[in-house]
């Protein structure tokens, strides 16, 4: 049977109902234990509030301060927005008022902030010893660290909320003012779950009742065929335009159809348009050449490749970044050729358009041919309908908005975290070299302003022979450092 802890109604509830029969055989270095176990940081004060001693619960606390706060007022060991919370505890403790927690933030032995939230009790004078007031203190930093990670997971996911809406905005103003007669079927039953006003237009009022299906509006023959196109896309995931005819009208249609999957859940997308329209060759073939020149010309890099990666065409903007001078040297060859990680990127966006025919923002860099290196996202697509099954990718330079760390600059990174976001998109040996030359290249400045500019000073300073100094200088493009070499010789 469970023991109930009865509680008198003259004893206070939340502390211990005999406390001298606990604590009363306790000696001093048993109950310095308990205090330290019980709170990160420990301060014992005098009436006037000075730091007379201090323990703390672990080692990684003792390095935080303990020695440069003894001694000291308590006030001014915290910040100055602080010392008032310090004031009144001071104040509360005195008036003999319950304990009350306050956040306080203290200095730490390197000059940083150090979060705490600190209860104060007073001890009073007994047996010869002075009144005095001890402050428990618990460390606030696992809090503020867990609050920094929910607001950024917060702002995260605010800000693929409303990337979300935005796409969503544009997928249904291209939905609604296409004159092609889009229709989105469940995949499993047929049935519509969305259509835009062209082919409302087309089907009239029945697509809009309950029940509706394309049985209901194709002839029988159509009807066996498009089911066909339906049972290919779901056994390979391929399927070529098929003509339809409408029961009532007898209008002819070209049906394309395409399979994507959503939310666990499989889709088909139709895009139904009328066979008269097919045959205006002169206006199809205008509006193809206008595509093929908007390409040409857009800033951001785009080539086509066969299904395993050789590349069939490609823009103006890709010979740039590929350094080469045209595109009879580009065709044939294989894209992994200027990607970043040979044999590892293709494979990938090969692997993904394979099962998903859609990657997007896909990181690495783009190498050219004459050793150039461009920080670039790659969206890719699988186009397989059409006479030739292809690939083709959209490359976007992204180097001007990528992180200051991701760049070579006159700074050493500030945290490993820095470091390891190289990873993956700079190999290890890059990543190395760099910061080996970096380092050589500030160590070499700090020389040679320490010296006046004065090589040779700078060279004996540095350990090397003023012949691996000018080495070093030409190769980081320090000033002329063969002139210099010449004159002092």
């Amino acid at each position: 049977m469970n023991q109930v802890i009865q509680t008198s109604a003259s004893h206070p509830i939340g502390r211990f109902e005999d406390p001298e029969r606990v604590f009363s055989h306790l000696d001093a270095d048993l109950a310095a234990t308990l205090i330290t176990a019980a709170a990160d940081v420990v301060l014992v004060m005098d009436e006037t509030g000075v730091i007379r001693d201090a323990a703390f619960g672990s080692d990684e606390m003792v390095g935080q301060g303990y020695q440069h706060w003894l001694g000291k007022p308590w006030d001014q060991t915290v910040t100055a927005e602080s010392r008032g919370k310090v004031a009144s505890l001071l104040r509360e403790a005195g008036a003999g008022k319950g304990p009350k927690w306050r956040h306080v933030n203290q200095f730490a032995r390197d000059g940083s902030e150090l979060p705490l939230s600190y209860s104060l009790i007073r001890v009073p004078a007994s047996n010869g010893m002075q009144a005095h007031a001890i402050a428990f203190g618990r460390d606030l930093r696992p809090q503020a660290a867990l609050q920094q990670k929910l607001v950024s997971a917060q702002r995260s996911m605010e800000r693929d909320y409303w990337q979300l809406k935005h796409i969503e905005t544009r997928y249904r103003l291209l939905f609604q003012v296409t004159s092609e007669a889009l229709l989105i079927l469940d995949a499993s039953t047929e049935k519509p779950e969305d259509s835009n006003p062209a082919a409302q237009a087309l089907f009239g009022e029945a697509l809009s009742k309950s029940g509706w299906s394309l049985r209901d509006s194709l002839e029988q023959r159509s009807y066996t065929a498009l089911n066909q196109v339906f049972s290919g896309l779901r056994a390979s995931g391929r399927s070529a335009p098929c003509e339809v005819r409408l029961s009532g009208s007898g209008v002819e249609l070209m049906v394309s159809v395409s399979l994507f999957r959503q939310e666990h859940s499989a889709h088909f997308l139709l895009r139904l348009v009328p066979k008269v329209a097919q045959s205006d060759s002169a206006g199809t073939a205008n509006a193809k050449q206008i595509l093929v020149d908007v390409m040409e010309s857009a800033p951001d890099a785009f080539v086509v490749t066969d299904l395993a990666g050789q590349v069939l065409t490609a823009n103006r903007a890709f010979l740039q970044l590929a350094q080469v001078s045209n595109e009879d040297l580009v065709r044939g060859e294989s894209l992994e050729r200027w990607l970043g990680r040979a044999g590892v990127d293709l494979s990938v966006l090969i692997s993904n358009l394979r099962q998903r025919d859609v990657v997007r923002l896909f990181a690495t860099r783009m190498r050219g041919d004459y050793g150039s290196t461009t920080d670039v996202e790659i969206s890719a697509v699988a186009v397989n309908t059409g006479e030739k099954r292809c690939l083709g990718f959209t490359i976007r330079d992204v180097g001007l908005r990528l992180n200051n760390e991701t760049k070579p600059s006159k700074e050493l990174p500030r945290s490993t975290g820095q470091m390891t976001e190289l990873v993956g998109r700079v190999p290890l040996k890059d990543i190395v070299r760099e910061t080996t030359d970096l380092i050589e290249q500030l160590c070499i400045e700090a020389a040679l302003e320490l010296t006046g500019d004065n090589r040779a000073s700078a060279a004996e300073m540095l350990g090397l022979s003023r012949q691996s100094l000018y080495v070093k200088l030409r190769r980081f493009g320090m000033g002329d450092a063969s002139a210099d070499s010449d004159a002092e010789n």
